[in-house]
């Protein structure tokens, strides 16, 4: 990259993931919100099967990040936030957004985040997990079922979007979403569901003069015929994203400091979003924590809302996290 010349950005997007189609629209939100005067953007498609390509030649990643100056890492799921094309990127020396390789793996996996933010002090709901390897599966299930109050929440352990997600209100429901869950992941996180609010709050860092600034929470109100917010709920725009959320003042002060909280636990790296439940009388649980595009960046997505709400914009945000992967 010479003086005065525009900044090459790859911008990593499709990938062998469940999420592909989604990680597409991400892809296509980031490329169309670079400021043209300052980028010169390279679409890197990467298909389901891990093959990376420009101008639809297929390309090995090298190749492909030849003569890019910084990436950005549009890629939802596995490969793009569980530290696979970190390495890859680490590899071949090239900056990028988002979370870090041990960081990135650590907040993919549900269990490892619950562990990491309960030493925190943070409260989440009671869970138990079901392996695919290991004892009897009927065995495992029928004491997850016994150890976690119903209704329930059944999802992998490192898929997001909630892929694979169900809810259970009894033993046949239970066993049906154990079973959805292990169909695409070799372990399954089952954990109480905490009737409340539901809330989502990103940071960014070193943003507006501060370490790390915090977004305004958003209160997330699903459709009607839906328990939670769901992969369909998530994409379709038919859930209602309300920016500042209807919170109290201490709880929006405290869903803030929680969010800052958990993307330093977890060690996270220029920006994040993390989701919980509030609830009247047993205060905040913390659900999970999203990094690199699983923060959201489609049009539907929470993280333009957000930016929005505190003045900000897509434009802005990108140009912000860019500097920040390119700063020595």
């Amino acid at each position: 990259m010479h003086i005065g010349s525009k900044i090459t950005v790859g911008i990593l997007r499709g990938g062998p993931s469940s999420e592909h189609e989604v990680s597409l629209q991400t892809g296509e939100n980031v490329l169309k919100n670079l400021h043209p005067a300052k980028y010169t953007p390279r679409d890197i498609l990467i298909d389901k099967e891990g093959v990376w390509h420009i101008n639809g030649a297929s390309r090995k990643p090298g190749q492909a990040l030849k003569g890019v100056d910084v990436a950005f890492n549009a890629l939802h799921g596995e490969y793009g936030e569980d530290g696979r094309v970190q390495h890859i990127l680490e590899h071949f020396s090239v900056p990028y957004t988002g979370s870090k390789l041990f960081s990135s793996i650590l907040a993919m996996n549900k269990i490892l985040t619950k562990q990491r933010v309960l030493e925190e002090g943070m409260k989440t709901p009671m869970y138990a997990v079901v392996r695919v390897e290991g004892r009897n599966r009927e065995e495992a299930i029928l004491s997850a079922f016994r150890s976690v109050p119903l209704p329930a929440i059944i999802k992998p352990v490192n898929l997001g979007s909630s892929v694979g997600m169900t809810i259970a209100r009894d033993f046949v429901s239970f066993e049906s979403g154990i079973r959805k869950a292990l169909a695409v992941a070799s372990v399954a996180l089952v954990e109480e569901f905490i009737k409340g609010k539901e809330a989502s709050c990103g940071v960014i860092e070193g943003f507006r003069g501060k370490d790390i600034y915090s977004l305004l929470p958003i209160e997330i109100r699903p459709p009607s015929d839906k328990d939670f917010f769901d992969y369909e709920a998530k994409y379709s725009g038919k859930s209602q994203e309300i920016c500042p959320g209807n919170f109290s003042p201490e709880e929006m002060t405290e869903l803030q400091r929680l969010a800052v909280l958990a993307h330093r636990a977890l060690g996270l790296r220029h920006y994040s979003r993390s989701d919980f439940i509030v609830t009247p009388k047993r205060g905040i649980y913390f659900l999970e924590a999203n990094n690199a595009a699983a923060v959201g960046l489609t049009p539907e997505s929470l993280m333009p809302k957000a930016l929005r709400a505190v003045g900000s914009d897509l434009p802005e945000f990108l140009d912000h996290v860019i500097t920040l992967a390119l700063a020595p």
